[in-house]
């Protein structure tokens, strides 16, 4: 699959080719905050076929945390594009807004329902799972 992307002031372009290694809703707390309040919308991407176009993310990591994740953003505007996880380091996690095409997000699983707000919807067909699968 290849996807193509960017933040909403487009300073920031991207491109990423491969097999999607997943589709992912998260319900998580952490990604709430990110979000604003509603689900992630992710698919993981492996890293070695993706590349940025134009512009440079800032970067955010917490320091108070295990296996933090390091967010990518624009600093223009604010967009979040993907994260990085120590947990998978060959791989980039993209946000389903930033896509181009955003209509080729096929969730797979909905995560971290335990964490599931009441206005949060989550489609009949996919597996939860309270955590991580």
């Amino acid at each position: 699959m290849k996807i193509k992307g960017g933040c909403y002031c487009g300073e920031i372009r991207y491109e990423s080719e491969g097999e999607v290694q997943a589709s992912i809703q998260c319900h998580c707390r952490e990604c709430q905050y990110i979000t604003g309040g509603s689900p992630n919308l992710i698919m993981i991407m492996p890293l070695n076929q993706f590349r940025f176009v134009s512009g440079k993310t800032q970067e955010f990591k917490r320091g108070d945390i295990e296996n933090a994740v390091t967010r990518l953003f624009c600093k223009k505007c604010g967009t979040a594009i993907g994260t990085r996880s120590p947990m998978r380091p060959e791989s980039i996690i993209l946000k389903v807004g930033t896509f181009d095409d955003p209509s080729i997000f096929d969730p797979k699983i909905a995560i971290f329902t335990i964490d599931k707000q009441k206005f949060h919807q989550i489609d009949d067909n996919l597996k939860c799972f309270e955590r991580r699968p």
